[in-house]
């Protein structure tokens, strides 16, 4: 392992973390995981060096600043990594990626957690073979194909999260985690 900042990344994890900033790493991780599989890895990175510095600097300005402005913090790396790899995107097309990647808890997703958090709950049921009987057919009756309605709606880092847990990728503490972390909780 000769990567500096790997090896500064992993000494500030297993080192310096507190709860609130292992909280916010494993944020980042889910929304990195994702990102790969969406997107594939950045190939293109110039300096990596020099880039891990630059984000370690702004790691640590974040947390001085608190939750909102580690927040902002991240967001303006989002923006110039995305200018610097992606310069094609326009200012509406960096902005919806950002809002994607860092959505913000102030505004409104399409369903409330907790209800995003029971459906996930049935989900799991159902597909583990847990389900009552009676529950799936009173879903069944109200909703039709109602498994395949709620995997529809939910957002793609939920369904990610679902597929590795159903999978056994991930333990079911570190899939409840992932999931309060996904949905702002």
């Amino acid at each position: 392992m000769q990567d500096p900042g790997l090896l500064q990344a992993l000494d500030y994890i297993l080192n310096h973390s507190d709860e609130s900033s292992i909280d916010v790493l494993a944020e980042a991780i889910v929304r990195r995981r994702r990102n790969v599989s969406i997107f594939g890895a950045v190939s293109e990175i110039h300096d990596p060096e020099k880039l891990a510095k630059e984000m370690s600097q702004r790691v640590n300005e974040g947390i001085g600043l608190g939750i909102e402005g580690m927040r902002n913090s991240v967001r303006e790396m989002i923006i110039k990594i995305l200018k610097e790899h992606a310069p094609e995107l326009n200012e509406d097309q960096v902005s919806q990626l950002c809002d994607e990647w860092l959505p913000d808890k102030n505004k409104k997703q399409a369903l409330p957690a907790d209800v995003l958090v029971s459906m996930i709950d049935q989900f799991i049921s159902f597909s583990q073979g847990s389900m009552n009987k009676s529950a799936d057919e009173e879903l069944r009756a109200e909703m039709g194909a109602w498994p395949q309605r709620y995997w529809n709606s939910f957002p793609q880092v939920i369904r990610r999260l679902i597929s590795d847990y159903l999978k056994d990728k991930i333990t079911e503490k570190d899939f409840k985690t992932r999931i309060g972390i996904a949905l702002g909780k």
